[in-house]
């Protein structure tokens, strides 16, 4: 289960980078709003899973509720879930 949460933070940090450094300036900078609609829908999915599977990790790690909530706002800070991979599943 571990192996699959790191793939799946690693897949959302790369989708939330690519939404916020790629695809935002292609719909607001050149009118393009297709790959965003793209990669956003992968990047729900992809955050959706790393919650679910983070809740699920909480009791096989022994992570308290602040670790737990830690680990989730890393999901929404740029660059947070490499960060979070390092600190908590190494």
């Amino acid at each position: 289960m571990i192996t699959s949460f790191r793939i799946i933070s690693y897949l959302e940090g790369i989708s939330y980078l690519l939404i916020l450094f790629v695809t935002m300036p292609l719909k607001y900078i050149f009118e393009s709003p297709e790959p965003n609609k793209i990669i956003g829908m992968a990047h729900g999915f992809l955050f959706l899973g790393y919650i679910v599977v983070a809740i699920l990790i909480k009791t096989e790690k022994k992570w308290d509720t602040k670790t737990l909530a830690i680990v989730l706002i890393c999901s929404i800070i740029p660059f947070g879930t490499f960060w979070m991979d390092k600190k908590y599943l190494r």
